[in-house]
């Protein structure tokens, strides 16, 4: 019973949270240059772009009932509590709002179309990550000190090291077909070939297989390093408790003390990111979706900031921020199912 009330206190802690993230965050939209009042007004003096080539070199002056019938198009007329309440409850977080970069497209249309490459993205690096550096990160403790402990522990610090933009040259260079003196076995940008739409299932796979590989490598390799030295530590940790040697005192082998016993505490470290799995579908690295020419959340949400795109930006962090705080419960619910006797505080 007490669980039950911890988890729906932290259900109803997500109202204020959500609230306050996005207070903050719409209100210091409002002041930053640069708005679609501002941009509407230097489109329509002829300043740049296409307006340039339309105007020619002449400019046009903006009167004052202009500047304010753009301001009530934005409804920029209003107070920042007033827009924040349209934006909260008429425009549902933001998600049916028009965007200002994309004409005649809403939030939600917008972030809809990224889906795929986020979830394909995001899922992918998170399932490697986890399926790859528990396994390694158990066999490390097992054979700590070891040579192979030794080696993997190069291997992975190396990997770490490397900053996930010099890894994708050098990825492209050598198997991306950028230069004549290596293979050309992966494609070099997008997410999928022309004519995706006509191919088999078994080819979309293999074709998506293709146009992933190289950038999902490049996203997880730098998670690789934190999550298996915390599973090897926790587990070495684990091994050297007291209940442990208890287990080996009464008789039993080492593989049944570490395996049925140890094992199962270890992994309550790495239960803190299982709640990112909800998140994960909005996963994107900006460097890497713009090195790889990928659609994805990441490129998104950096173009939305450069462009002033208040209203998408608003509903990606919207949206984002509901699956972190829904994760954080998510986390607490796995750590209760590895070790039921812990206990959740107030």
């Amino acid at each position: 019973m007490e669980r039950l009330q911890y988890f729906v206190r932290r259900l109803l802690l997500i109202v204020p949270t959500f609230l306050g993230i996005t207070i903050v965050a719409f209100t210091l939209c409002q002041f930053v240059p640069g708005g679609p009042v501002e941009q509407a007004m230097i489109r329509m003096r002829g300043i740049g772009g296409v307006g340039e080539s339309r105007a020619g070199s002449a400019t046009t002056a903006i009167t004052e009932a202009q500047r304010q019938a753009l301001e009530k198009h934005f409804h920029f007329d209003r107070p920042v509590p007033v827009r924040y309440a349209l934006w909260l409850w008429r425009d549902r977080i933001g998600l049916r709002a028009d965007s200002y970069m994309y004409p005649n497209k809403t939030v939600w249309g917008i972030i809809r179309e990224r889906f795929p490459v986020s979830i394909v993205f995001g899922l992918t690096g998170f399932a490697l990550a986890y399926l790859i550096c528990i396994p390694l990160g158990i066999a490390k403790a097992l054979r700590h000190g070891a040579a192979f402990d030794v080696a993997t522990s190069a291997i992975v610090f190396a990997g770490y090291a490397i900053p996930p933009v010099a890894l994708g040259m050098i990825l492209k260079t050598l198997f991306a077909g950028t230069s004549d003196r290596f293979w050309d076995v992966f494609p070099s940008s997008g997410f999928h070939a022309l004519g995706f739409e006509t191919l088999s299932l078994a080819e979309k796979a293999r074709d998506l297989l293709m146009h992933m590989t190289l950038p999902v490598l490049c996203y997880v390799i730098g998670h690789f390093a934190l999550l298996t030295l915390l599973m090897k530590n926790s587990l070495l940790e684990q091994i050297g408790q007291d209940y442990v040697r208890a287990v080996l005192a009464r008789g039993a082998t080492r593989r049944r003390a570490v395996w049925a016993h140890a094992l199962r505490n270890s992994l309550i470290p790495i239960a803190t990111g299982f709640g990112g799995i909800l998140s994960v579908v909005f996963a994107g690295s900006v460097i890497i979706e713009r090195m790889f020419e990928l659609p994805g959340m990441g490129k998104l949400s950096l173009d939305a900031v450069v462009g002033r795109d208040y209203m998408v930006f608003m509903g990606v962090l919207a949206v984002t921020s509901l699956l972190a705080l829904v994760g954080r419960i998510l986390s607490d619910f796995c750590y209760v199912l590895i070790d039921p006797r812990i206990q959740l505080h107030r």
